[in-house]
């Protein structure tokens, strides 16, 4: 058993480097694909030492091994086909939906743990303590990924959801959660006090996500992500496993700055956004034509090919109507032509484009775009006033100017300063807003025209157009 021991702690040495350098590759887009590989290496040598571990010590029956394979088999079937299956614009509620499975799984480990160890009278403070904190983040992050993950789906509202008394009852709730982690350090040994944490959690989780608009989604699926880490790090200290303690841990401080970054880059606090009701979701439709900006010129894909041909510099400026499109292929092919031809491109790529962080990248890196030509948003900014053509594909509030200004829903958000370039051609289907739900008087500048169409359609029309000129 000792050389088990040894073994064990050692492959679980190796799986915790794997995790760290893993996540230090995922820094750029650039490795993050070889790190992305190199921690699912980690817990792979983490699952199988584990299931030698078992194995070896003979404490699981034979029901338990049904159990334990069917599980295994069922879950990496629904991983593998589910994400492989995915379109881009369903990756975030994917993430999400991963984030729910972690942090429930989280909880049931910490429940299951508990009722074992009460059956035989051996629990203390010291093993309560992580119980009910794994119950209770895990609870809280379960319910919170599901409601995010209906709206980011659309199977539930984008727009904030409140009702008269909601503050009162979150601070009720937080009050019985506290209750019940006060009983519970006097009586560990009551169950009681584990449920109704977790039914307060749980509770908490559905009304901290429902009043939070479809605009803060990326923050709050990084939020959640931060969560997922903490509920499987104190699962990790609940069964005595290291290599759990220490993946948790990473999960939960890469999320924690993620989620400071993603909020830096809305220009607002953490507490701001989990207090919600910003952002209305996009409905696609023109819900405030009251509100649209006079002087909109209309321009065609034959003079965007003809501005595109005779170019310099181009900048594409992705947003999430090119993932709903599902028209990255395009953009992609029409970046290549242009590249080809001796014409500059980049792309500008805001922190919070898309429902999810990393969402553009994600979806430019799926076609193969060059990563050198992707271009965040202090870098890009300085490169606007020397760009002849930006081609906005499906962005709006991280583009809007009104962020300038004060007084309104995005009033200090750090935007790509697109309105700087010399000329400014914006795809999109409508004149409706954005998720923060206000106007983008962009489309209204003089160097401004507007490409009405689907951002897939619109691009292969101009495709087509920027052949023919650059054929002559």
């Amino acid at each position: 058993m000792n050389a088990l021991v040894t073994t064990s702690s050692l492959v679980y040495l190796v799986s915790a480097v794997c995790y760290v350098i893993g996540v230090h590759l995922m820094r750029s887009p650039k490795t993050a694909r070889r790190g992305n590989g190199l921690s699912a290496i980690g817990m792979f040598l983490a699952v199988i030492m584990i299931i030698i571990t078992i194995i070896a010590e003979g404490k699981i029956t034979g029901i338990g091994w049904v159990v334990l394979i069917a599980g295994l088999a069922l879950g990496i079937w629904y991983g593998v086909v589910r994400a492989r299956k995915v379109p881009m614009t369903d990756v975030p509620q994917l993430v999400s939906l991963f984030n729910a499975v972690g942090g429930g799984a989280a909880a049931v480990i910490g429940i299951f743990d508990y009722i074992v160890k009460d059956a035989g009278s051996s629990l203390n403070l010291a093993f309560s303590l992580p119980v009910f904190l794994d119950v209770v983040i895990g609870g809280i992050t379960f319910s919170g990924s599901l409601i995010a993950t209906g709206k980011l789906s659309g199977h539930v509202s984008g727009k904030p959801i409140t009702f008269p008394g909601a503050r009162l009852i979150n601070a009720l709730i937080v009050v019985a959660i506290l209750i019940a982690a006060w009983l519970m350090m006097g009586e560990p040994t009551n169950i009681w006090f584990v449920v109704l944490g977790l039914v307060a959690s749980l509770v908490f989780g559905l009304l901290m996500t429902m009043p939070i608009g479809g605009a803060d989604m990326p923050v709050v699926v990084s939020l959640l992500n931060a969560f997922t880490g903490l509920a499987v790090a104190f699962a990790g200290f609940v069964i005595d496993n290291q290599v759990l303690i220490i993946a948790g841990a990473l999960v939960g401080a890469a999320g924690t700055i993620l989620t400071l970054q993603m909020a830096d880059a809305m220009n607002r606090s953490v507490a701001n956004i989990l207090a919600g009701g910003f952002g209305t979701g996009d409905s696609g439709s023109n819900s405030a034509a009251e509100d649209v900006p006079v002087n909109v010129k209309e321009t065609s894909a034959d003079d965007v090919g003809l501005q595109l041909a005779y170019a310099q510099n181009v900048m594409i400026v992705p947003g999430y109507g090119l993932a709903a499109a599902q028209a990255q292929h395009e953009v992609a092919e029409l970046a290549k032509l242009l590249t080809d031809n001796g014409i500059n491109v980049n792309y500008a790529i805001h922190p919070v484009a898309g429902r999810m962080p990393g969402h553009m990248n994600v979806l430019l890196a799926d076609v193969n775009v060059p990563y050198d030509q992707m271009k965040q948003m202090e870098e890009a900014n300085s490169m606007f006033e020397n760009t002849d053509v930006s081609l906005v594909i499906g962005a709006n509030d991280v583009t809007n100017p009104l962020a300038r200004e004060s007084g309104n829903a995005i009033s200090g958000m750090p935007i790509l300063d697109v309105d700087k370039s010399k000329s400014v051609v914006v795809i999109k289907r409508s004149m409706s807003t954005g998720y923060a739900g206000v106007q983008n008087p962009l489309f209204s500048l003089d160097n401004t025209q507007m490409f009405f169409s689907d951002a897939k359609k619109g691009l292969q029309d101009i495709i087509a157009s920027t052949k023919e000129y650059i054929n002559q």
